[in-house]
Order: structure tokens, then C-alpha cells, then sequence
């Protein structure tokens, strides 16, 4: 139902790849996200949280950088109480799950660019990111929204795509310097589409803004598109509700390799949301930002 729409869809959809890592531990976790390009101008959209965590990772590596330089100090002056180094830790917010440094990088998006720029929603979780001074686009398309959004129906099956579940491993931990980057290796990333029903449209005081859908979005896929079978944009994957069902089993006997257990199980409906592509046109035109639809 959706293989064509599929590849049309990653013609212009694209990852955002994320490595971090905590204070006490010298493993890296990589992460990921997802934006698409709405023109050959460099506009993207994608989550408003996740341009914020692009401007946190600044803020992260700032304050790491700040706190390595002191406590290097501090053991050049000859100090070595342990306490000294926590307290000063402590100064700087650091605990042991603190996450320390974290490094992001946009996969096939451009050749090249000298930094990027953005418009936060103020009330959605919703931004544009526009890639400056770059030479090249690789990307194939420009997302075509859908023009009547009187399409968009209770029942009808939608579908999203994005990059959840990382599998990129072009990154290493050096321990020498205690310090983490990316490598020359291939980001392998794979798309990963998932459909749903619409079930019910979202709203606040200033209107209808969402789509509500029967299957979760996946972590990884905030901000990939919301699209129909013919790869028209319907909307923007942003977050997942989870509604209790109160199909609660607890201490329950249950009968698992011929031996009787006792199972607790807590069910809940994990329903995708979406902005819908009304208030992602609405957003783009209020910035001057060229779009196309059909």
C-alpha cells in the first residue's frame, strides 16, 4: 500500500545522528532523529525538541570542556583528594549520570554548510532548520504537502518514516584524552517506516493542530513526515501518548513452561501524534518559507 509513496518519502526525508555519553561511564550511546526538506533552499522541518537538543549538546560540551580545564588545573597545583574533584563535580552539575558530551551530525542532508539556523513554534513542537553557505543538496526531492486537508479522515491509514533503532557505529570513545567522536566509517542508518489508522484529530484554543494515530511513532522518528499512499505530507510524527487501558493483571497465576508463575502485566495504547500539515504550512508561510503542494 505504501512501497511507492516509501521511496518517494526518503527521497527528501534524512537522520539526524546523536553520540553521548555519562560522567562515570565510558560507553557511547548514539541516538537518533529525523527532519525533512520542504525546497532546494536548505528548509527543513522537524521537532521543536529536537532543535532544542541540538542547542543543548552546545551548552553540554561548554560546561565539560569548563570542568575538565579546572580539575586539570587543580591536579597540576598538586591536588589529588578525590573530594576536590566531586565538589568541584558538583559545581559544575555533574553526576554520575550526567550526560557530558554530545556530539551531532546531519547525514545526506548537504555538501557542506557553515552553520544552520532555525524558527521555533512558540506553542508547537514544531521548528524550521535552514542550512546556510552550502554548495550542494543531496537530497533527491522536496516534500509535496497535501492541499486539502478535508482528505485527512477518521479511518483513513497514514504512514510515517524514520530512523529509530541506531545502527550507525561510525564513532569511538578515546580513552587516552577521554573524549568521544565521529569516524570516517559509513553512518548506516536505516529508514524504518510504521502505519497507522487516524483515530482522532488533536486541538487547542487556537484550533485544530494534530493527528492522533492508532500505532505509536517510534523514538527516532520525531520529526520524519506523515504521509498517504500517493506520498503526499500529511503531518509530522512529534510525540507518542500512552493511555492506560485498565487491562491490569496483577500477581496474576500464569502457566509458562509447564510451571505455574505469578505475572503482573499494566496495559496501555500507545497512540503516534502528528502535527498536521495545516500548521506546518502555516508555520512555514508565516516565515517566508517555499513549499509545495497537491
Amino acid at each position: 500500500m505504501f512501497a511507492n509513496a516509501i521511496e518517494k518519502v526518503a527521497r527528501f526525508t534524512r537522520p539526524l545522528h546523536t553520540i553521548m555519553r555519562t560522567y562515570q561511564s565510558k560507553q557511547v550511546i548514539p541516538g537518533s532523529a529525523t527532519l525533512f526538506f520542504v525546497n532546494k533552499e536548505g528548509y527543513a522541518v522537524t521537532c521543536k525538541h529536537v532543535i532544542e537538543m541540538l542547542a543543548q549538546a552546545e551548552r553540554i560540551n561548554l560546561n565539560y570542556r569548563q570542568f575538565t580545564e579546572e580539575k586539570n588545573q587543580l591536579q597540576l597545583s598538586g591536588a589529588k583528594d578525590d573530594e576536590q574533584v566531586t565538589q568541584l563535580a558538583a559545581r559544575f552539575h555533574i553526576h554520575e549520570a550526567t550526560v557530558i558530551q554530545m556530539l551531532n551530525t546531519f547525514v545526506d542532508c548537504v555538501d557542506y554548510m557553515s552553520g544552520f539556523t532555525w524558527h521555533l513554534h512558540p506553542t508547537l513542537d514544531l521548528a524550521i532548520l535552514k542550512f546556510n553557505d552550502f554548495n550542494k543538496v543531496h537530497y533527491q526531492e522536496c516534500a509535496t504537502f497535501i492541499k486539502d486537508a478535508h482528505q485527512i479522515r477518521q479511518g483513513n491509514f497514514l504512514c510515517r518514516l524514520g530512523f529509530p533503532f541506531p545502527e550507525f557505529s561510525n564513532f569511538i570513545y578515546h580513552e587516552d584524552r577521554d573524549d568521544i567522536e565521529w569516524t570516517n566509517a559509513r553512518p548506516v542508518s536505516p529508514r524504518f517506516p510504521i502505519e497507522g489508522m487516524v483515530t482522532r484529530f488533536l486541538a487547542d484554543p487556537n484550533g485544530l493542530y494534530g493527528i492522533e494515530l492508532s500505532t505509536p511513532g517510534l523514538r527516532g522518528q520525531s520529526g520524519g513526515p506523515l504521509f498517504n499512499s500517493d506520498g503526499l505530507v500529511c503531518g509530522m510524527q512529534f510525540s507518542t501518548k500512552h493511555l492506560h487501558l485498565g487491562f491490569d493483571m496483577v500477581n496474576t497465576d500464569i502457566m509458562i513452561n509447564n510451571v505455574v508463575q505469578k505475572v503482573s502485566d499494566y496495559s496501555f495504547l500507545h497512540l503516534g501524534q502528528c502535527i498536521h500539515a495545516d500548521a506546518i504550512k502555516t508555520f512555514l508561510r508565516q516565515h517566508g518559507v517555499k513549499y509545495y503542494e497537491e
